[in-house]
């Protein structure tokens, strides 16, 4: 991890445009360059983060999804900067649009696409935690890939139905793409189920998009 001085960073983020904040500051930066930083910070002070920061997983998920042939970021740097108590990440963006970000929504297509791409990502391992239609991008050779990927655990084999259930959870509970799933769920299921291997049933996938309670967009 490389110690980032105050006006190093300073220079680094001059000219930035500020994606993503909250209350305590800074949380994704556009730089000047085109590329972005990604900044951590401990949210408690009795925290394995403290030992093992989200910057550090977010490069190692990187790397793995890389690995496994999923389309995901190009980290340039790991970054320590103790003048604002962050960690930091900067990479080069995910090239295309996120799935919510579609001018016209998702169509047969992208929802056929979808529903294998998450039957991919289930049988290679990948619980990603903040699976949502705004951390999917579809790419400039119309391919599916992940943003956003601290918040993932990977598996050396494939996941159980209880993760692949728990999983379609955290997509269905945000309203936006629990409503857009929906208008096409068939399609989508049937992209999912098209391998004849099954851990889960079309029923549980269906039931838990008609009765997920929703939650705020992040």
């Amino acid at each position: 991890m490389k110690k980032l001085s105050k006006d190093d960073y300073a220079a680094l983020r001059e000219g930035a445009t500020t994606i993503e904040a909250d209350r305590f500051g800074d949380k994704v930066l556009l730089l000047a360059d085109g590329t972005y930083l990604k900044l951590f910070r401990v949210k408690r002070l009795f925290s394995a983060a403290r030992f093992y920061p989200y910057s550090k997983r977010f490069v190692k998920n990187v790397g793995t999804l890389i690995e496994k042939g999923i389309p995901t970021v190009t980290v340039l740097e790991l970054y320590k900067i103790p003048s604002i108590h962050r960690t930091a990440v900067h990479y080069y963006p995910l090239t295309g649009k996120t799935l919510r970000k579609l001018p016209h929504g998702l169509d047969l297509i992208i929802a056929s696409k979808l529903g294998k791409f998450f039957r991919e990502l289930h049988d290679k391992g990948i619980y990603f935690r903040s699976l949502h239609l705004g951390n999917i991008v579809v790419t400039q050779e119309n391919r599916l890939g992940l943003i956003d990927v601290a918040d993932m655990k990977i598996y050396r084999s494939p996941l159980s139905e209880e993760l692949r259930l728990r999983n379609f959870q955290h997509c269905a509970r945000y309203q936006e793409d629990r409503l857009q799933l929906e208008s096409h769920l068939s399609t989508f299921l049937k992209g999912y189920f098209a391998n004849e291997r099954n851990e889960v049933t079309q029923q549980k996938v269906a039931d838990i998009f008609h009765t997920a309670s929703p939650v705020a967009e992040r």
